[in-house]
């Protein structure tokens, strides 16, 4: 599957480690990551804002599912979350840090039936996290494909 996995690049890079452990996850369980982290530094040093909203919009439609690291505030992966949830209508999983502090109402009171918020404490619940998100996506692509 094509995992889209946004996370904060420009904003609050407090918990960006957790990203990293995201795509590095979503790599080792066979699927391809869609993010400026799997790009070379050439591709990524030459790259104009507007090539990078061309691209990743590109992504997110190629994407079978989101996955965002939501910890600190990125008006990039709020517009991402957005434009899953409105214009693709793709399964999103939201993650973030519990002590991280208040998420966005935006994101914490939405109501639809696409959109998973989950917290974790350790690196090592995120990755079950990850992993029973991936299965459930895979699982619901499989019985949609019979």
């Amino acid at each position: 599957m094509k995992i889209y996995c946004a996370g904060p690049i420009r904003g609050d890079v407090l918990h960006v480690e957790y990203y990293y452990q995201i795509v590095a996850l979503v790599w080792q369980l066979g699927h391809l990551p869609l993010t400026e982290l799997a790009l070379s530094e050439t591709e990524t040093a030459v790259a104009e804002d507007a090539d990078i909203y061309l691209r990743d919009l590109r992504w997110l439609q190629e994407a079978d599912a989101i996955i965002a690291e939501v910890s600190g505030p990125s008006l990039g992966v709020g517009y991402e979350i957005a434009y899953a949830l409105h214009a693709l209508d793709i399964p999103l999983l939201c993650v973030r840090k519990r002590s991280a502090g208040k998420l966005s109402a935006m994101i914490a009171g939405n109501l639809s039936d696409r959109i998973t918020l989950k917290t974790y404490d350790s690196g090592k619940e995120l990755d079950r996290i990850v992993k029973e998100f991936l299965e459930g996506v895979e699982s619901g692509q499989r019985s949609a494909a019979k």
